[in-house]
């Protein structure tokens, strides 16, 4: 696991370096991804335009920020995506502003989940290679200590009771979903990763 792992860091991006591959791709008609459709370019444009707003919009609070600061060791965070991904898209700002605020205690890396499909399928949710996906990589031991992903509890929850109700995933809930995710303002990403942080700190190996 520990070599599967290794290899992904080596084909990662920087947040700005994923920003660019997708939106060149986006210039050529593509979406990332080893699918291509023109769906999945618009969903890749309409997120583009999503992170535009959250790059900008996204406010770290202040006892996150300082719980950040303060973490013990230094950190990676592997996340697994892919650019027509709606939850990425709103996840990634977060934690590209959450690792900015961090006074470098935490490295965020980008891979493409198509890309390395080894990694990803150790990280499954309900048997589907769900994403994003982040790895907490501690850089000291060179393991992972957690992970967490694809979505918030809230969300998950939210598409969970929808799919229970009505049997399908249809454009309503992808609509709520959104909705959920402007509302929140990304204060559920920033609090339940910092909750991880807090446990790999007090359990450790």
């Amino acid at each position: 696991m520990k070599s599967i792992v290794a290899k992904t860091l080596f084909s990662t991006h920087s947040y700005i370096e994923y920003r660019k591959l997708v939106s060149d791709l986006l210039s050529e008609g593509k979406s990332t991804g080893n699918e291509q459709s023109e769906s999945l370019t618009n969903y890749s444009k309409l997120n583009e335009a999503r992170m535009n707003r959250l790059d900008k919009t996204i406010a770290i609070e202040e006892v996150i920020a300082h719980k950040l600061q303060n973490l013990e060791n230094h950190y990676i965070w592997l996340v697994l995506s892919e650019g027509w991904c709606g939850d990425a898209a709103q996840i990634l700002p977060v934690l590209n502003k959450m690792a900015l605020s961090s006074n470098k205690k935490i490295d965020l890396r980008i891979a493409l989940r198509d890309e390395n499909n080894d990694l990803m399928n150790q990280y499954l949710t309900n048997g589907g290679r769900a994403i994003p996906k982040v790895l907490i990589i501690c850089k000291e031991a060179g393991i992972v200590r957690a992970d967490w992903g694809p979505r918030p509890t809230g969300a998950s929850e939210l598409m969970t009771n929808y799919k229970r109700d009505f049997g399908v995933i249809d454009e309503k809930i992808k609509t709520d979903l959104q909705l959920w995710y402007l509302t929140d303002k990304g204060i559920s990403v920033q609090q339940e990763l910092v909750g991880i942080m807090e446990s790999i700190k007090y359990n450790r190996l």
